[in-house]
């Protein structure tokens, strides 16, 4: 794949002349929310078909994969559109295979979604994954499980031959993490006892492949009895053929302080644990300062730390997929970004008529623009050059692969980063 960025002068008939390409082609696969109003600095991925198909009555995807010996993932990939369940239409061209895609590594990717995600996104997306981590169910300190409306999606990933994960989190009715829950739960070993047991026979009723434990801001009071909990659930997950995956918070060090990190000890959990989630994301959020939400030079800190204590080959690279804008000036405690999907930033841009700045350090793209009342605005989001840039510390790290927080918005930019240079693994 060649990433074209967006110059002075560019329009959609030039970039598809100068690559030889159709207009048609570069829309669809880069889902431009702006074919008419390019903007300076925007990065388009730029793919070639190499084999192509014209569907003819009576084609499936299971008979052109049988006819070009792909696998229907492949052309799900390579077509994401054909992933929504629409019947094949004779005349439509699918592409089979693309010129110059080299795959530089194999990976496992998770994406996490809400019940109530579109299902029309969900589909366009199960190609890429090797997991989905359904979120999430809540839990009672007497070992009650509470759960959520899991079991379509857990339909749809088996359908698309992607492992469903369920998710554990101490979240209270409204919605957020709750210290309390988890520590009431740690001190009663009857309810945790339950819990366990309640877990295992949701996981094999609904045909859940693994669990994920997301416990944020652990009283480091309960280190221990999270780390106990953690190596109770393994054991008795590891009974049943199930895996444990347990979501960490970016540390630079086994010495940062702080209710968000002292009880995701990397070591001792990393040892436990079939796989960790290092969510290298979030430097840039709801009420903090603008930047980047994944600036790749942090990114890089939290997984060399990780790799230094923990083995590479269970580690999930946080890849986020969302993007945050700013009201400006920014007052701590006051300012609240909008979260918004990579998509709308780029509409935005070409709405308001800027240019899309790239800060190099950080791997990521920005622009400034005022808005109708006259206020300044500054967007952080995430393009097919960023993609590229951070998926690459994967392979170059070693890592198992990566978690999409989250897969809500379909992200073109980061698929097709996923789907030219990497083979998704499945289990």
């Amino acid at each position: 794949m060649t990433i074209h960025v967006v110059t002075e002068g560019d329009t959609l008939t030039s970039i598809a002349q100068q690559y030889n390409i159709t207009q048609e082609q570069l829309m669809l696969e880069n889902e431009l929310p702006n074919p008419e109003r390019l903007v300076v600095g925007q990065s388009i991925g730029i793919r070639r078909p190499d084999i192509t198909h014209t569907i003819v009555a009576g084609d499936t995807l299971q008979s052109i994969a049988r006819q070009y010996d792909v696998s229907v993932n492949q052309i799900r990939q390579n077509n994401p559109q054909r992933a929504t369940g629409v019947s094949l239409i004779p005349g439509e061209v699918l592409v089979i295979t693309y010129e110059g895609d080299e795959k530089i590594d194999t990976i496992e990717l998770n994406g996490y979604a809400y019940p109530f995600i579109d299902r029309v996104v969900l589909r366009k997306t199960l190609p890429f994954l090797t997991y989905l981590s359904i979120f999430t169910y809540g839990f009672t300190p007497q070992g009650e499980l509470v759960p959520v409306d899991d079991s379509e999606l857990i339909a749809l990933a088996q359908e698309f031959g992607v492992a469903p994960i369920m998710m554990l989190a101490p979240m209270n009715e409204e919605g957020t993490f709750d210290t309390g829950i988890a520590h009431d739960m740690f001190v009663n070993p009857e309810g945790q006892a339950a819990l366990i047991e309640a877990i295992v026979a949701t996981m094999n009723e609904k045909g859940y492949r693994g669990l994920d434990i997301d416990f944020e801001f652990i009283l480091p009071e309960d280190t221990e009895a999270f780390i106990d909990f953690i190596r109770a659930v393994n054991a008795r997950l590891d009974q049943e053929g199930l895996m444990t995956l347990v979501a960490l918070a970016p540390k630079t060090s086994g010495t940062m302080t702080g209710l968000l990190y002292e009880a995701h000890d990397y070591p001792r959990i990393g040892a436990i644990a079939d796989r960790v989630l290092l969510m290298t994301y979030e430097w840039g959020y709801t009420f903090g300062p603008p930047m980047a939400t994944s600036p790749l030079n942090n990114m890089r800190r939290v997984l060399q730390y990780g790799v230094s204590v923990i083995d590479p080959n269970k580690i999930l690279m946080g890849i986020p997929n969302y993007a945050y804008d700013w009201p400006l000036p920014f007052v701590q405690g006051v300012t609240k970004a909008e979260s918004i999907s990579n998509q709308e930033a780029i509409w935005r841009a070409s709405n308001y008529g800027v240019a899309v700045n790239f800060d190099e350090t950080a791997a990521s793209p920005f622009f400034n623009y005022t808005d109708a009342n006259g206020v300044e605005h500054v967007v952080w989001f995430d393009d097919v050059r960023s993609m590229d840039a951070k998926l690459r510390l994967m392979p170059e790290l070693g890592l198992r692969g990566g978690g999409v927080w989250q897969i809500m918005n379909f992200f073109p930019g980061l698929w097709m980063v996923v789907g030219s240079s990497y083979i998704v693994a499945k289990v």
